[in-house]
């Protein structure tokens, strides 16, 4: 069975103007696997426990374009605490971000949009890494980086209303 698709009809110039996130390019901008005590890790029956920590960042790179930055570093402990594995990965995007009435609505786009757009990117590579490692894969759980962005904006708020003290 064929399915024919209509072309797009062209925007109007009002249409246009409004608020734009248009995805240029996701790229893995760094990646390292450590297996600091291989091949002696491989010969332990014990399950590791499994630390995942997040951490994002953008950089305006001009023109309406930014940079978004996932960073994500999965760490393998078995019981005596002997790393099994140690895997960081930083996928980037990069993004036209346009057509926004304030900084605080573009900084908004970019630590929730533009972070969930990378992140399967990024969870494919550590699966990956781990498999290459000789481990089983381990399917990272979804992040949900709305709630992670509010919460930093308002230890940031907190923080601006604190009265600064001085020693």
């Amino acid at each position: 069975m064929s399915e024919s698709v209509a072309p797009a009809a062209p925007q109007s110039t009002a249409a246009a103007s409004g608020p734009q996130v248009i995805l240029q390019k996701i790229y893995l901008r760094d990646a390292s696997l450590e297996l600091p005590n291989a091949p002696a890790v491989f010969t332990k029956q014990e399950q590791p426990t499994i630390d995942v920590q997040v951490a994002t960042g953008a950089q305006n790179l001009g023109n309406d374009n930014y940079q978004v930055t996932l960073s994500i570093t999965v760490t393998a402990k078995l019981g005596g605490g002997e790393t099994a594995f140690l895997i960081e990965v930083h996928q980037c995007g990069i993004f036209v971000v346009r057509g926004f009435p304030s900084v605080d609505e573009i900084e908004a786009v970019l630590g929730t949009y533009c972070l969930h757009q990378i992140f399967p990117f990024a969870r494919e590579s550590v699966a990956e890494m781990i498999q290459r490692g000789g481990f089983p894969p381990i399917l990272l759980q979804p992040v949900n980086f709305d709630a992670l962005y509010m919460e930093h904006r308002n230890q940031r708020a907190a923080a601006a209303a604190a009265p600064a003290t001085t020693h």
